[in-house]
């Protein structure tokens, strides 16, 4: 069984503190391998005013950075490694002194797989999830029914030059991720294993749409 390695409360980066944390949704960031927290928190300032922003550092060092589980085979991970990785996180999000009223995800490569795998381990906790660059891991998780049932929004984009990720997984990932959310995707033309300017406009168009129908729901 693989110990869970708790996240690093100290070296969240955040959008907001204090009270400017009340009563607004969460969009949790996940980078991808070998990298840190600043790296996606950078794009913040393009990003919806709606949330409050946490980008998390991946429990594991490697390198000069930190990664979310080992890569032994590329794009298909250990699945006891993946699940210590998403315990983790919701260890740290039941943590919090107060609970966000939603809770989204976005993640690049690694941190794209952790998106989808959360969204898979508690659906229930999570409200939609962005992939960049990433990929469903192999094998059952426990809320894969209930998401086929009742799927979540689920924005996946990659580019046809990514040599980073292998086709197995993508191949995955398209047979997934139809069945399991309401998706939308999108393919970028020449763009490698990266974020594109198009790209952050279609993330950003994609998230503004979940915070507007966020608002239209009643509250009870």
């Amino acid at each position: 069984m693989t110990t869970s390695t708790p996240i690093d409360t100290a070296a969240v980066l955040w959008s907001a503190s204090g009270a400017d944390q009340t009563d607004r949704p969460l969009l949790i960031i996940m980078h991808g391998y070998g990298s840190h927290e600043g790296d996606l928190f950078s794009l913040a300032a393009h990003l919806p005013l709606e949330p409050v922003i946490a980008a998390l550092r991946a429990p594991l060092p490697v390198g000069d950075g930190w990664a979310w589980f080992p890569i032994r085979d590329p794009g298909n991970p250990d699945t006891a490694s993946v699940d210590a990785a998403v315990a983790a996180v919701l260890s740290w999000l039941d943590a919090l002194p107060h609970q966000p009223r939603e809770v989204g995800l976005l993640g690049f490569s690694q941190g794209g797989a952790m998106a989808l795998q959360l969204l898979r381990a508690a659906p229930d906790r999570f409200n939609f999830a962005v992939n960049l660059s990433g990929f469903v891991a192999s094998g059952q998780q426990s809320g894969d029914t209930l998401l086929a049932e009742h799927p979540l929004p689920v924005f996946w984009g990659r580019g046809t030059a990514d040599g980073v990720i292998p086709v197995s997984a993508i191949e995955r990932t398209q047979s997934w991720l139809p069945g399991h959310s309401t998706l939308t995707e999108r393919i970028y033309e020449g763009l490698p294993h990266s974020i594109s300017q198009v790209e952050l406009g279609d993330v950003v168009n994609f998230l503004r749409t979940q915070y507007v129908a966020a608002a239209a729901e009643p509250t009870v």
